[in-house]
């Protein structure tokens, strides 16, 4: 956790991965985050996935360094405290269907008025417009009408879905940037804006090489078939001999020269970029001979690219993963975990102590009474249930 965001404080009202990843990120940076939880439900992401005592390890894998309230934002005395906190802060982020801030009277230009500086997001599978923008969805939902899904897979095989969420993470990363530019400005002038991200957008946006391939005519892309999807031998997955798999992505003539030469096959350098079925065999008939430690061993020092596909179990030992200090040790429910930190290698920037996931409703009290809010206040709103 970096102070670099120290003064940016964000509402989160997101649920599940996308709004969690976001607002994390933010948090990492130092932001002060407060998730917003309804009284009932809260988070779901507490319940998916394997448990950790009373909380799924995923929840406490992207709500580190966050605060949790819990409100009842359909009751009148709810909703005010939601306006007192809208107040004071500069960041809403919510994942809502389109309409359902609007119907709490809590939608961009209601809250605008009584803080025009704030910078609020919605991230949403489709956005805020179009025939699909009230269908729920899912990250897979989104790959398969960005044309992605169609993508990922063998020639002859049927359509795979990813093993992460693109989608939802892609929106993340770009809800994060758009918020980040979005403050910049506030934080100079003022003026605060709003910002619709929709997954299925982003994962279009990441279809950039093939939409514009198709659409300059070269032809329609294909399952396995392409440069970067398997069609041709520099650039794919093989088998070793042991059943093991590894990557091989050379499509500069000089690193798939130094892997065929590394291999004592320089017959292979002119199938490089070849289409046929034939040069495809010829690489897999290679690999089928020697198991994936025998094919480390030889193109270890080679400068070529060419990794094992690790299983997810090998990845913490993988001497590249220790050398980054990825993995971090997070406090959780009284104990700790280990989990994957911030991307982010950032020098000059003083480094937080990593706070673990809030409970729901964690810091209800603490937040009321920041508020203005009496003891006695405070106490009315728990037992009646505006608060939790």
């Amino acid at each position: 956790m970096y102070r670099l965001l120290e003064n940016m404080k964000v509402l989160d009202l997101t649920r599940l991965l996308p709004g969690g990843y976001a607002t994390m990120l933010l948090a990492d940076l130092g932001a002060q985050v407060l998730k917003v939880e309804d009284t009932v439900a809260g988070d779901y992401m507490r319940d998916l996935g394997p448990r950790l005592g009373e909380m799924s390890v995923w929840y406490h894998a992207i709500n580190r360094n966050k605060k949790s309230v819990r409100l009842n934002l359909k009751s009148p005395d709810g909703r005010e405290i939601f306006l007192r906190l809208v107040r004071e802060y500069d960041v809403l982020v919510e994942s809502f269907r389109p309409g359902v801030m609007e119907r709490l009277g809590l939608g961009y230009r209601e809250l605008a008025e009584i803080n025009p500086r704030l910078v609020y997001c919605s991230l949403t599978g489709f956005g805020q417009s179009g025939p699909h923008s009230q269908r729920p969805c899912h990250d897979i939902n989104c790959l398969a009408l960005a044309g992605a899904l169609a993508l990922t897979g063998q020639r002859d095989g049927p359509p795979i879905p990813p093993g992460v969420q693109v989608a939802d993470l892609g929106g993340a990363l770009t809800a994060a940037v758009g918020i980040l530019a979005a403050y910049v400005r506030s934080a100079a002038t003022g003026q605060g804006a709003y910002l619709d991200v929709a997954m299925l957008d982003v994962a279009v946006s990441w279809m950039t090489l093939y939409l514009t391939q198709y659409l300059a005519g070269a032809g329609e892309p294909r399952r396995g078939e392409e440069f970067l999807n398997g069609g041709l031998p520099c650039y794919g997955v093989y088998r070793t001999g042991d059943g093991r798999f590894v990557a091989v992505g050379n499509l500069e003539p000089k690193f798939w020269e130094n892997f065929c030469r590394a291999a004592g096959r320089p017959d292979l350098i002119p199938l490089q970029f070849a289409r046929d079925g034939e040069a495809r065999r010829r690489v897999e008939e290679f690999f089928a001979r020697l198991t994936r430690a025998e094919i480390e061993e030889l193109f270890g020092r080679a400068d070529t690219c060419l990794e094992p596909v690790l299983e997810v179990g090998e990845v913490p030992q993988h001497p590249q993963v220790k050398a980054r200090n990825i993995l971090i040790e997070q406090p959780a429910e009284g104990g700790t975990i280990i989990t994957v930190g911030l991307p982010l290698k950032i020098q000059g920037a003083g480094v937080l102590p990593v706070r673990e996931a809030p409970a729901p409703g964690q810091h209800t009290r603490e937040v009321l009474l920041s508020l203005g809010y009496s003891e006695e206040e405070v106490g009315q709103f728990l037992a009646t249930g505006v608060a939790g």
